[in-house]
């Protein structure tokens, strides 16, 4: 993400394929001192103008043609890790369920067009500071959907273990049989990114192949003995060049 200087003011691409609902939109965010430098009709413009622009934040509707919202925000993700994207819900929806999609996607919020526009300034304003843009039922959503998480082996990790939080998710996926490419689609990752974590499991884990990883995994998570190796936590990889 480009970074921005107190004295400037953040620049927003606005993605909707309602030519109304950009002009309310960029009402609003004008308004507030943000500078809509793009708007794009549907997903892959969207896409194109935020690669293209670097913008500070990107506003994007969940339903548009060519290319969805979520979609189009998972591509900008994978080559811009760090951009910002709040995702828009239409007049009237309230699906959670989208919602946690949005935001597994790598949107930092999910807002509803017809309760929380005049709010958008101020939930961006937010995300640049590193809060997310959700709203008190979505945050409600979140944590009963964590109450409803299986309290076994999977998406459940030892509080000691030499492997990160980003390995742990690759375990997860790879316990499900997921491609290289699947699951950088799901984690918003370059395979190549996905591939040194793979790496980087097998060797603190000790083991040759992804299956031996994973049994090894669900051992330490049913209170085996972990791996007591002290390891500093690897860098984030897979950030933009400057």
């Amino acid at each position: 993400m480009r970074e921005t200087t107190e004295q400037e003011q953040p620049r927003a691409v606005i993605a909707d394929d309602d030519p109304f609902a950009r002009r309310v939109i960029k009402d609003v965010l004008q308004r507030s001192g943000v500078i809509v430098i793009a708007e794009a009709r549907d997903g892959r413009q969207a896409v194109e103008l935020t690669l293209h622009y670097r913008p500070d934040v990107v506003v994007m509707d969940v339903v548009m043609p060519e290319l969805d919202g979520i979609m189009a925000t998972r591509q900008i993700r994978r080559e811009l890790p760090e951009q910002l994207v709040i995702m828009l819900t239409g007049a009237g929806s309230d699906d959670h369920e989208l919602g946690l999609q949005a935001l597994r996607a790598g949107a930092s919020g999910f807002l509803s067009k017809d309760l929380e526009i005049e709010a958008l300034p101020r939930a961006l304003a937010g995300l640049r500071e590193g809060q997310a843009a959700i709203s008190r039922k979505m945050t409600l959503a979140l944590i009963e959907r964590l109450r409803e998480a299986p309290s076994g082996s999977s998406g459940m990790r030892p509080v000691k273990s030499p492997l990160t939080a980003r390995e742990w998710e690759v375990i997860d996926l790879l316990k499900d049989a997921k491609t290289t490419d699947q699951m950088a689609d799901e984690l918003v990752l370059s395979p190549e990114t996905v591939r040194s974590h793979v790496k980087n499991i097998l060797r603190k884990l000790k083991v040759s192949s992804r299956q031996e990883a994973v049994a090894l995994a669900d051992e330490m998570r049913k209170g085996a003995p972990t791996i007591e190796r002290p390891e500093s936590e690897e860098p984030p990889t897979g950030e933009r060049n400057q």
